[in-house]
């Protein structure tokens, strides 16, 4: 029998010689995840022994993680968000810290966060854009679609878990997927990675998250171009809409949404100071887009 300690150590040294920059705070929580404990717990009691079968799980874990580069949140199955825990599952993408600041930028541009708005998510996910934004606006009600059914079941599932399925409608389909608005806020984070580009990126995202939340068309432009008509379309006048994007995208992105009636408010770069997100609102006094362009 070992030790939390002695197991962390060996996590730690297969997961360096595999590449994993992050080989320590991994090893802390597979084996807190394998054990029932909080990372906390291993930190402060190194010698306490693992039983059998926690051992078990953690070398089934370990295995997985340093030879097939599973991230730790797929392996425990959760991921944390805006301070709130997110079910995944495979027809998920793994939400990155970076997505908290389109839930930021939403909420700088909410002078009023008791108002009774109505909120939509295009590719909803686990729901983590959603349903954070309605844990931090006690009057909203929101809504969310996503092509994958898994996805769905996920999000309702995470509603359910987080107490707000109360507020939160999910539906299979595209784009508003017969949702009618109008909606206040429009949220949005679309497959955006150019598909040449997806061999290279990290195994952790090429390996594990669904290719149809990554791969954005030969530019990585695709669903802004197809999604963009249908936002000002379904805006409500004095709404507001936030979409995240890829490395590089930011101009063509704001060109994009400017030729479908919309005004850009802003580009807020990411946690690494990366435009991120795009901030846009229905132009004054102007038409938008066409009925037609709806979804």
């Amino acid at each position: 029998m070992i030790s939390a300690g002695q197991a962390v150590r060996e996590a730690e040294r297969q997961f360096a010689a595999a590449g994993i920059g992050t080989a320590r705070l991994d090893a802390v929580l597979l084996v807190a995840h394998a054990a029932g404990l909080s990372a906390d717990a291993v930190r402060a009691n190194p010698a306490k022994p693992l039983m059998p079968d926690a051992e078990g799980r953690l070398i089934a874990s370990m295995r997985k993680r340093a030879e097939q580069r599973m991230p730790v949140s797929r392996l425990v199955g959760r991921r944390e968000f805006w301070g709130l825990s997110f079910a995944l599952s495979a027809a998920t993408l793994d939400p990155r810290p970076d997505s908290e600041t389109l839930v930021e930028a939403v909420l700088r541009h909410t002078e009023d966060r008791a108002a009774a708005l109505a909120l939509f998510d295009i590719g909803v996910g686990t729901g983590c854009l959603l349903l954070s934004l309605l844990s931090e606006l006690p009057n909203a009600a929101g809504s969310g679609s996503d092509i994958c059914a898994g996805a769905v079941e996920t999000a309702r599932a995470n509603a359910r878990s987080l107490g707000l399925a109360e507020r939160a409608r999910f539906a299979e389909g595209d784009g508003f997927a017969g949702f009618g608005g109008p909606f206040d806020r429009i949220v949005c984070n679309p497959p955006y990675i150019p598909t040449a580009d997806i061999a290279g990126l990290e195994p952790e995202v090429r390996d594990h998250d669904p290719r149809v939340a990554l791969d954005g068309g030969p530019d990585g432009l695709d669903a802004f171009r197809r999604l963009a008509p249908a936002i000002a379309a379904r805006l409500a006048p004095e709404g507001m809409a936030a979409v995240e994007f890829g490395q590089g995208q930011a101009a063509a992105v704001r060109e994009i949404f400017s030729a479908a009636g919309l005004d850009c408010l802003e580009t807020v770069p990411d946690l690494g100071g990366r435009p991120r997100v795009l901030v846009a609102q229905p132009r004054r006094n102007s038409v938008g887009a066409a009925e037609t362009a709806l979804l």
